[in-house]
């Protein structure tokens, strides 16, 4: 089994003592600070590996049909590594994310379009493909009695029936469905 290192970084990394954390690029949920990083990194990147990144710096598309949704908070990063992730593939290489469980994309370039499935970990947690759907469910809220906010990330088909806040408040029914006052985030 190959180690995320062998994948992320080039020979000359590793010899210079670089380390899979140096090669990380964290993006919060809602977006880059600086549009246009994620896309210099994935290209950096893939320069690095001696690969010329064509299409990588292409625009985003726009979602088809003139009366499409506006994109919601948080939709934009989604589409750019969906795009990225595409454009990666005829190129060798494949995007990668870190779950760590938190609102941050801690995104990563392997020199392979298809790593091994599983097994790939970076400061022990998982490590998979972006295309690798991780099959979980994101909920969070703000609580309406202390505005604690509140994350969960639930298995495919699990719903956080009756959780309460550590403040007492209770949340969600018996079969997971937002009490009144309870609003979720999109």
């Amino acid at each position: 089994m190959a180690q995320l290192s062998e994948l992320v970084l080039t020979p000359g990394e590793r010899a210079r003592g670089l380390r899979t954390d140096d090669v990380v690029f964290s993006m919060d949920w809602s977006g880059e600070e600086h549009p246009g990083r994620l896309a210099e990194f994935v290209a950096g990147r893939v320069r690095a590996f001696g690969i010329p990144p064509e299409g990588v710096g292409a625009a985003l598309p726009r979602p088809a049909g003139a009366d499409a949704d506006p994109p919601r908070r948080g939709d934009v990063p989604v589409r750019q590594l969906d795009h990225l992730a595409g454009a990666l593939v005829p190129l060798g290489c494949a995007l990668l994310t870190r779950d760590d469980g938190t609102d941050t994309y801690a995104i990563l370039v392997a020199r392979t379009a298809d790593p091994e499935p599983g097994g790939l970990t970076h400061r022990g947690l998982p490590v998979r493909a972006w295309t690798a759907r991780a099959g979980e469910t994101l909920v969070s809220l703000d609580c309406p009695d202390c505005s604690s906010l509140l994350v969960w990330e639930l298995p495919a088909g699990e719903t956080p029936a009756g959780e309460h806040c550590d403040c007492g408040t209770p949340l969600f029914d018996a079969d997971g469905r937002p009490l009144p006052r309870v609003t979720l985030h999109d």
